[in-house]
């Protein structure tokens, strides 16, 4: 490999978040999101060092689950936003994946289905969020009519979504779990189904949110979803550190320009770095003047517009050469507080890097 630009993806780090979310709700079981490359850090070795521990993997769509088919993934499969058509559900069947049933043609699809195998079913309740699953007045007779259908697996997993979880003062959350516990059905005998409630934000500070099932995304990736420090969000360990070098550095007079559009000018006699990293590598394009990378050891402040395939950092003050490291971000360099400094967040940061970053995994 010859460009420097890479995400080192820490595999140790990713186990460590995953053992400690199962250890914050014990009575659960804890089903790792890996939807959207897993978090841009490359679903298959995700699921592959999480496959001995992990009792099934959530993703967002069949053509996700397929990938871990075929790549040898026995787990059983979470398809979180259900199918899109109804062709889908004889999928399911064949290659052992759940399906969440977030509306009536998707509940409709399943009962229609010839099938010769039962599928287990996630039945989505709306308790707040007004983004998907079935109203709760609604869930009763979806649930019902899942029960009595003998394409469905009699273990039906009730879940919903919060929409504010992330925020530690706000009490949707609590407003959501009575919402939810208050619709939940009953069988027969009077027993609850099983449930799932939590995403990373509630397994790390809502353990009323603890069910049958818990689904810990960014926190997987050792990044806190609160904005404030948090007991348990400061135990994660981030598992990608974002990496190039510098491949030149130049001096320039008080009064110059740096980059396209010439959006920075230097305040006195600086020394320039230039990165071999940019928009085309997943580091974001709005990223402004002052957004901090380590090298050294050091917070650099970018300066100039970010380009396609090269960033410029104001070294001045630090001693820089050619091949030094840069973190864009990592475990000294939270992705979170990029993302803040570039108007975003971190899960964005990450799910945006592009195939053109090798991923290196240690």
């Amino acid at each position: 490999m010859s460009r420097p630009t890479a995400a080192i993806i820490d595999l140790q780090a990713l186990r460590h978040n995953y053992a400690l979310a199962a250890s914050l709700a014990p009575e659960s079981q804890t089903i790792p999101m890996v939807k959207a490359n897993a978090y841009g850090h490359g679903v298959i070795e995700i699921a592959t060092a999480l496959a001995p521990v992990a009792p099934a993997f959530g993703v967002a769509c069949i053509e996700e689950a397929m990938a871990l088919r075929e790549a040898n993934i026995k787990q059983p499969i979470l398809l979180l936003e259900g199918t899109f058509t109804a062709d889908e559900v004889a999928l399911a069947e064949n290659h052992n994946l759940w399906l969440m049933v977030e509306n009536q043609p998707q509940l409709d699809a399943i009962l229609a289905a010839d099938i010769g195998h039962q599928i287990k079913v996630w039945l989505g309740m709306d308790t707040g969020m007004h983004r998907l699953g079935f109203q709760p007045s609604e869930l009763e007779p979806a649930y019902r009519a899942l029960k009595n259908s003998r394409n469905v697996h009699d273990e039906i997993v009730v879940s919903s979504h919060f929409a504010c979880a992330d925020d530690l003062n706000n009490d949707a959350t609590n407003k959501q779990i009575q919402i939810f516990d208050l619709n939940l059905p009953t069988d027969i005998n009077s027993e609850l189904p099983l449930a799932s409630l939590a995403n990373s934000a509630a397994i790390l500070a809502w353990p009323q949110t603890q069910r049958d099932w818990q689904r810990p995304g960014y926190m997987l990736y050792g990044n806190s979803p609160f904005s404030e420090p948090q007991e348990n969000a400061n135990q994660l360990q981030p598992v990608m550190s974002f990496e190039s070098a510098i491949i030149s550095v130049r001096e320039i007079d008080a009064g110059e320009s740096v980059g396209y559009g010439a959006t920075w000018t230097a305040p006195r006699q600086s020394h320039i770095a230039t990165i071999a990293v940019g928009y085309g590598d997943g580091y974001p394009r709005h990223a402004p003047n002052g957004t901090p990378i380590l090298i050294n050891g050091v917070k650099c402040p970018l300066v100039g517009r970010v380009s396609m395939d090269m960033i410029s950092v104001d070294v001045t003050d630090i001693k820089a050469k050619i091949g030094d490291k840069a973190i864009l971000w990592g475990p000294a360099l939270p992705v979170n507080e990029v993302a803040v400094t570039c108007g975003t967040i971190g899960y964005e940061l990450l799910t945006r890097m592009p195939d053109r970053v090798p991923r290196v995994y240690i």
